[in-house]
């Protein structure tokens, strides 16, 4: 059974690690990587999972991201994942437990959608994500539309358009 910690209690150097072992070999050079660049993943929402023996397993971190619409607002979301879990490990629950824990920290009823790259059949079935919404949608580098997904109480307030990235900095003053 999967124990759950925050990732800060985790040296960043053993997630770089097990990061490497779950996506191998350029997994920086992914679109998600794009979509988050420059940005801190959330320390809040964001998990470990040691096994039995308390070596880590898995780890899940979310991120603050923004979909810019076509008249150039920023839509805050939050972007989950990676989901890594090392080989060995996969297919033994603790990627649920990590998806599990981090959904359950976001406040309840969160205004803020949640977007993932991910199997669609998995995150829909257990977790309410779906594809529909984000047909229009575009990242910066190469994605398949069936699996940009999000999470939201009410899909019709998504813009229809616009290009994820990071959470922008330089907002002007309101």
């Amino acid at each position: 059974m999967a124990t759950i910690v925050p990732l800060t209690n985790v040296q960043p150097d053993m997630i770089e690690q097990l990061l490497d072992r779950a996506f191998g070999p350029g997994r920086e050079a992914r679109t998600a990587y794009r979509i988050r660049e420059g940005a801190q993943w959330l320390e809040a929402l964001s998990f470990a999972a040691l096994d039995d023996e308390e070596y880590l397993a898995g780890t899940i971190q979310l991120w603050p991201v923004a979909l810019t619409d076509p008249d150039g607002r920023s839509h805050p979301m939050i972007m989950v994942g990676p989901v890594a879990v090392l080989p060995e490990k996969q297919n033994d629950g603790y990627g649920k437990a990590l998806m599990v824990a981090a959904l359950d920290a976001l406040a309840p009823g969160s205004a803020l959608p949640q977007i993932m790259i991910g199997d669609p059949e998995y995150y829909e079935r257990f977790f309410g994500f779906t594809a529909a919404p984000t047909q229009n949608w575009h990242c910066p580098g190469p994605f398949d539309r069936s699996r940009l997904l999000v999470r939201c109480a009410n899909p019709a307030t998504l813009p229809i358009e616009g290009m994820l990235g990071p959470w922008p900095t330089d907002l002007p003053d309101a």
